[in-house]
């Protein structure tokens, strides 16, 4: 094997490698997404337990809506970022994740925030009279 054979063979490996780590890396990004989707969510329903009593009543109701619709939109876009970078990726020595999965996932917390959203302006206040 000749020394231009064997520098192409480990640049080769190296690409590899690199495309590897840019697929986790992507993993680690859609994860982190959803964990921004997960605290607009906490945030929204915290804002609507905690300033439940504004004026106009409504108020708190519609901040707390924007936060959830906010996380539907992180975990979707985040859904749709990740497969578009993974369709370009050919995995080497990791397992790609599953784009069905990806996709199931994001849906699932988007729904979760909808009907979160939905429920706070369908549940009555408890002693406050709605």
């Amino acid at each position: 094997m000749t020394e231009d054979e064997i520098k192409s063979e480990d640049a080769s490996s190296r690409t590899h490698l690199a495309e590897d780590r840019t697929i986790m890396a992507v993993e680690r990004t859609f994860a982190g997404w959803m964990r921004t989707a997960f605290a607009a969510i906490g945030i929204g329903i915290a804002f609507r337990a905690l300033f439940g009593e504004l004026d106009p009543p409504w108020l708190a109701r519609v901040i707390a809506t924007m936060f959830m619709v906010l996380a539907a939109m992180f975990a979707i876009g985040a859904e749709r970022r990740a497969c578009r970078a993974l369709t370009r990726m050919n995995p080497h020595e990791v397992d790609s994740p599953d784009m069905p999965r990806l996709k199931w996932i994001a849906y699932a917390v988007a729904a979760g925030a909808i009907i979160l959203a939905i429920a706070i302006w369908l549940a009555r206040d408890i002693g406050a009279g709605g």
